[in-house]
């Protein structure tokens, strides 16, 4: 690996997005002396370009580190961070490759990210994947962690030095000693797909009823439709050979207990544990769909990559593409929007249809 930092050199990481998660996974870096660069597509406009604000849960906290608009103002980087939407991720991927031989780490939602950087970025260049439990979203002078969480980092693909395993492991205890719990997984799949699990959900279900995923889960309509999902999701990872795995601050494996068991049994246990799970924050896709995004949302790589995936090994899932559909036409509609905004009947007599038989 050209740019190789070894064991004792400062690490130089350029954070390509500089929204509230690039931020916060570059300013939990550079607490720590990481020579980080935040890559942001307009010039920044605050008081301080040298300067990010953490806002934690415990207080606030300023780190050091550098900011840039333009990539060919950055010389060299031993690891770019990827911490764009999972549809802004080719673009990325091409300014990445202005740092020959640096390390990639996706940080995306959801699944896929990682086949598409296998087939951007040229080998040697070591591949790593980072899933995120924690909840952030933007401040005016930095970033806002909402509830408290970790990070997953795993090898995705190395070079012939091992490179890549040092550097994840030098990421996990930066991380660490940054104030985010940070965990080797060995499995990168297993670990993309435990997040995906997370991810899903009162994420799908929340931008097409405009509801809180704590009411939808109290809702025993909407509640069949989420365990639905999920169990649909599980299977198709049992078909991949995948076992979920636990995350700091995202152990979907008790979730899952709660799911098997019988509706009427884990309904209340698993909705006593939804209403604090995201800190407050609403889902993405509610955030995209109900509130004022433009273009694609990220539906395709969550229910639409269980559909994907299932439709590879074999297994039905018709929950997750009644689901990405529905988020779809919601997205676009506004009429469709109205219609299904607070009514959990509405949204399953539409996932009844789609998914009744011929």
């Amino acid at each position: 690996m050209p740019n190789d930092p070894g064991p004792e050199s400062l690490l130089r990481v350029v954070v390509v997005g500089a929204g509230a998660v690039g931020s916060f996974l570059g300013g939990t870096l550079a607490a720590t002396g990481v020579d980080v660069t935040l890559l942001g597509r307009r010039p920044y406009a605050g008081p301080d370009a040298g300067a990010l604000k953490l806002h934690e849960p415990s207080g606030n906290r300023t780190v050091t580190l550098r900011r840039a608009s333009d990539p060919a103002d950055i010389a060299a980087a031993d690891l770019a961070i990827v911490a764009v939407k999972a549809f802004d991720l080719e673009t990325a991927l091409e300014t990445t490759r202005r740092w020959p031989g640096a390390a990639i780490l996706t940080a995306q939602n959801g699944v896929g990210a990682e086949a598409v950087a296998d087939a951007w970025i040229p080998y040697p260049a070591p591949l790593l994947a980072g899933s995120l439990t924690t909840a952030v979203e933007p401040a005016e002078d930095g970033t806002r962690r909402l509830r408290t969480g970790g990070i997953g980092v795993a090898v995705v693909r190395d070079d012939e030095a091992g490179a890549g395993a040092g550097l994840a492991t030098r990421l996990v205890a930066a991380w660490t000693a940054g104030g985010l719990p940070a965990v080797l997984c060995r499995d990168a799949d297993a670990m993309k797909w435990s997040k995906l699990l997370a991810n899903l959900v009162g994420n799908a279900t929340s931008a097409i009823l405009d509801m809180d995923p704590a009411a939808i889960y109290a809702d025993k309509r909407s509640y069949a439709i989420e365990r639905a999902q999920l169990l649909e999701a599980l299977a198709v990872m049992r078909a991949l050979g995948l076992k979920p795995v636990g995350l700091p601050g995202a152990d979907v494996r008790m979730l899952l207990r709660g799911i098997r068991l019988p509706a009427v049994v884990g309904r209340p246990l698993v909705a006593r544990g939804i209403g604090g799970a995201r800190g407050g924050k609403s889902p993405s896709l509610r955030l995209h769909v109900r509130g004022g995004g433009t273009g694609p949302t990220e539906v395709r790589w969550l229910n639409g990559a269980v559909a994907a995936a299932g439709a590879r090994v074999g297994v039905p899932t018709p929950v997750n593409e009644a689901l990405t559909a529905i988020v779809d036409e919601v997205a676009v509609d506004p009429t469709r929007a109205a219609h299904f905004a607070g009514w959990p009947g509405r949204l399953a007599e539409a996932v009844a249809a789609r998914t009744a038989g011929p």
